[in-house]
């Protein structure tokens, strides 16, 4: 199933933006991140995808049964140890991502790829709704030879049925670095439910993707 979720509410741009300014919090990473993001993931499998602001993308997959956990951060640049602030102001070549470790026994690659594309707007380059710049584009990445050629027979498909008016310009690369985001854009959605950006723009989109996938849910957040 790849049915778009994305929405735009074009009255609310000022308000909802995941790059707006963040209170003084913009300091070093907390240690357990860089821990849960290193740590020796035996048994699971990771991939790693950017669709826009990661504190959208990271409330999808989480919820999802299989998913053991999803790290925000940055992916797809050159420099080392973006920061958020130099990041969201499109000052690396970094995109804003979220790393998926889960259970491949539990839930497979092509069912993320499928949560993936169906989760944002890949026809767009360089924006997602209010959030716009090379920070925001689409990249799915890759591990493997196998992994590529299940991103790119996705793509194709979609393109061919016609499910959206433009052609995806999803970027397809291999995987480099994950470099972790500050620990306050972790579990941003849930531990922000009065963020206008939550609001007005994250909580639609997500409600729709827990009715959409509700069979593929972890029963915490099946309603």
């Amino acid at each position: 199933m790849a049915t778009l979720f994305y929405t735009f509410l074009p009255f609310l741009l000022f308000l909802s933006s995941c790059s707006q300014p963040d209170p003084e919090q913009s300091q070093s990473k907390e240690a357990d991140i860089t821990e849960l993001a290193e740590a020796d993931t035996t048994g699971l499998a990771k991939a790693t995808f950017a669709g826009g602001c990661f504190w959208c993308t990271e409330a999808y997959f989480e919820r999802l049964k299989g998913v053991e956990a999803v790290i925000s951060g940055y992916a797809g640049g050159k420099e080392r140890n973006p920061t958020y602030k130099q990041v969201s102001a499109g000052l690396t070549s970094h995109a804003e991502a979220v790393q998926v470790y889960y259970h491949p026994d539990q839930i497979t690659f092509p069912e993320l790829v499928d949560v993936f594309f169906a989760t944002h707007d890949p026809t767009t380059l360089n924006r997602q709704g209010p959030d716009h710049g090379k920070q925001y584009r689409s990249v799915a990445f890759y591990r493997s030879p196998a992994e590529k050629a299940i991103i790119t027979k996705q793509i194709q498909q979609l393109n061919a049925s016609g499910k959206f008016k433009n052609k995806i310009v999803t970027q397809v690369v291999p995987f480099t670095k994950f470099w972790p985001a500050e620990a306050y854009h972790q579990d941003y959605y849930a531990r922000n439910p009065s963020d206008p950006y939550v609001v007005s723009l994250a909580r639609p989109k997500v409600h729709k993707f827990e009715q959409h996938y509700k069979a593929k849910l972890k029963p915490a957040y099946k309603k």
